[in-house]
């Protein structure tokens, strides 16, 4: 599954008074793992940039001539095909795909969701999974224990990187090992090694845990008991058995 984890910046928070784009940031990842095939532009919006604007992301016009920035219609194909065919994880979609489809629809271009396979909004599920709480990207960052440091201001890039994470916790699967022990591959690889190998499972020799392994492991069984807001589904089936 190829998803693109997506962020933009604006001049403001209206495409009907004229706000326009002027940063776009998207992070690959594929089958929940980052690739490093990252696309980040700085983009003139053609417009001044109110200072309140300014105050949240710190782009200025300076900034942007520095970057020599180019307007949207210049890389509005590269943006399309970036996210062709993927599955787009924003935090609040509504409003960077409310951007990108108003900055294509003024070139006469496809929408976000004709190109696309889907949207997930990480605010919507945040809301679900955590009921009357904040559920900002910071908030999501400082309950799911996501290093923010470098956070300063909102960037795009930043955030998209900060978003992966908070979307691999909040849809961490406890059955992660059981899916990649059953995939194709690894029934192929392991199928090949049976081949190969004689083993005689009578004369296993069982090794024990030590104090650090159940230490570790216990840890690791709180994060997913904090996710979950309870007992994770492997307690729930210790206590069974």
């Amino acid at each position: 599954m190829r998803q693109i984890i997506l962020d933009t910046e604006t001049t403001g928070l209206s495409t009907q008074n004229g706000d326009r784009l002027i940063e776009f940031a998207g992070v690959e990842m594929i089958d929940r793992r980052l690739t490093g095939n990252n696309l980040h532009l700085f983009i003139d919006p053609e417009r001044d940039i109110p200072e309140e604007a300014i105050a949240i992301h710190g782009i200025t016009p300076e900034i942007l001539q520095e970057k020599n920035a180019p307007v949207f219609s210049v890389v509005a194909q590269q943006i399309a095909e970036y996210i062709r065919d993927s599955e787009l994880v924003i935090h609040n979609a509504g409003f960077d795909i409310g951007f990108l489809n108003m900055e294509f629809n003024r070139l006469g271009m496809p929408n976000v969701e004709s190109i696309t396979k889907n949207q997930i909004d990480t605010l919507q599920m945040a809301r679900e999974r955590y009921p009357g709480q904040k559920n900002s990207l910071d908030a999501l960052c400082t309950r799911l224990e996501v290093d923010r440091s470098k956070r300063v201001l909102h960037g795009a890039l930043i955030d998209c990187e900060l978003l992966a994470e908070v979307y691999l916790a909040m849809t961490r699967s406890q059955f992660s090992l059981v899916d990649e022990l059953t995939s194709p591959l690894m029934q192929s690889q392991t199928q090949t090694i049976a081949t190969k190998y004689q083993i005689d499972h009578e004369q296993l020799r069982v090794i024990a845990a030590d104090e650090n392994e159940l230490a570790e492991h216990e840890a690791y069984l709180l994060s997913l008991d904090k996710i979950v807001d309870g007992d994770c589904l492997w307690r729930k089936w210790d206590k069974s058995v």
